[in-house]
């Protein structure tokens, strides 16, 4: 079994679908690229490309998807977010270090951080 490929929310917001860049969107911590899915959403593809680089999850949620739409999104999927950047971890503070680790508050000792490689 393929490893999953791990993309980092800056690397998302490059694929916003200007300037011939392709169009991914986050939802749930997953990554998508719908690029070629824009054109046959049945709600047009400005309810991707408003989320287009960016989490969608809570609008997407809000609409109530059907159990189709649901398995349809799976085609799409490129891979996930970095652990560092994940929703859970991004409400608790997580931040990047400039060595490149992720940095997630230690909930026991609020003083200090734990350190986690993300690379």
């Amino acid at each position: 079994m393929a490893a999953t490929k791990e993309f980092t929310r800056q690397e998302v917001a490059l694929r916003d679908g200007k300037n011939g860049n392709p169009t991914w969107i986050i939802i749930r911590d997953m990554v998508y690229d719908m690029t070629d899915y824009l054109d046959e959403h049945p709600g047009g593809p400005e309810l991707i490309t408003d989320y287009a680089g960016r989490d969608g999850t809570k609008d997407f949620d809000d609409f109530g998807h059907s159990g189709a739409a649901m398995e349809l999104l799976k085609k799409f999927k490129i891979g996930e977010l970095n652990y560092c950047d994940r929703a859970k971890f991004q409400k608790q503070g997580s931040n990047w270090s400039p060595d490149g680790a992720c940095v997630l508050p230690d909930k026991k000792r609020s003083k200090r951080r734990m350190f986690i490689f993300c690379g």
